[in-house]
């Protein structure tokens, strides 16, 4: 079956997706042919993918002159351009082991030109190799995910054991209802399937070191309908807590920063010069971890109740620099 034409032009198409440069004499003698043997494989391969357009799309193995050998193209391989993007918001999002980001980036490379990869190869090499991966309490980040992404789906009830942000080991039974991904780590929005059912929770997904996946299933109706894309923009560092509208005077060289970290942020008066009112809406105390990093730019107005808490955190800091 090896040495049938038909299973010549199979392997040679396979190969030619993989990458692999299509040498006509190597392939003679790797099947122990004729090289017009191999050609005309490659003819009706060639053929095949002419005829096919509506199948293949723009497909087609052509010949390199300077290299002596057939590269396969196609409209659905990355560009240079888009695989070199892709890895490095990969690289930068920071959310895998070092290992399946390897094995991602190796795949990747695979849905591109072979003249491309040795360039693409050395522009990522030295990121890949000071790649600074986050640590995780999970086997793999991947296997954890799709694991609830499944769960999701079926409406399965769950238990995690989980490590707390403060290393305490808990156990939760839930009811997963969505995953996002933000600032290195997908979480999982979930609802208590007793007691407090209508609040959502979040746990990062690498901080799950066993799911136990139960036979009971819930309805849609047994957790509170919410929208994850306005939750993403009303959260920062995915800090649980009551939506509450806020605003502050920015001073910083870059309002347009401001407004892309915000995404429900909106400029409500210039003030002078470089100085803007700002009013965004916000879940959860996450918000102060932000401003606060902002320094002397940011001045809170509203609500009052948020002032307060800025002017303790900062009365505490300063207590924290005393003596130094």
């Amino acid at each position: 079956m090896k040495n049938t034409k038909q299973y010549r032009v199979l392997e040679i198409f396979f190969r030619a997706l993989r990458g692999e440069d299509i040498s006509v004499q190597k392939l003679a003698d790797e099947y122990g042919v004729s090289t017009k043997s191999v050609s005309r494989s490659i003819s009706d391969l060639k053929a095949f993918l002419a005829d096919n357009r509506e199948l293949v799309g723009n497909t087609e193995l052509e010949y390199s002159h300077k290299d002596k050998c057939y590269r396969l193209f196609m409209d659905e391989f990355l560009s240079s351009k888009e695989l070199f993007a892709l890895v490095e918001v990969m690289i930068g999002a920071r959310a895998f082991s070092r290992d399946e980001l390897l094995i991602l980036v190796d795949k990747l490379k695979r849905f591109t030109t072979g003249e491309d990869r040795p360039k693409l190869a050395e522009l990522i090499r030295k990121e890949l190799y000071h790649y600074p991966e986050v640590k995780h309490d999970c086997e793999s980040v991947q296997d954890r995910l799709w694991q609830i992404i499944n769960c999701i789906t079926e409406k399965k009830e769950i238990s995690i054991e989980y490590y707390r942000m403060d290393r305490k080991w808990v156990t939760h039974r839930l009811r997963p209802a969505s995953v996002m991904f933000t600032d290195y780590y997908f979480y999982l929005i979930a609802f208590m399937s007793e007691g407090k059912t209508e609040k959502p929770y979040y746990f990062r997904l690498d901080r799950i070191k066993n799911v136990t996946e139960h036979r009971k299933t819930f309805e849609a109706s047994d957790i509170p309908n919410f929208d994850e894309g306005e939750l993403r923009k009303r959260s920062l560092f995915m800090w649980p807590g009551e939506l509450r509208t806020i605003r502050f005077e920015f001073s910083g060289p870059s309002v347009q920063a401001v407004l892309d970290k915000l995404p429900t942020a909106k400029i409500i008066e210039r003030l002078s010069g470089n100085k803007y009112l700002i009013e965004a809406e916000v879940y959860g105390d996450g918000i102060k971890m932000w401003l606060l990093s902002q320094g002397a730019w940011v001045k809170v107005t509203e609500p009052p109740d948020l002032v307060e808490e800025i002017k303790e955190e900062i009365k505490n800091l300063i207590e924290v620099y005393n003596g130094y």
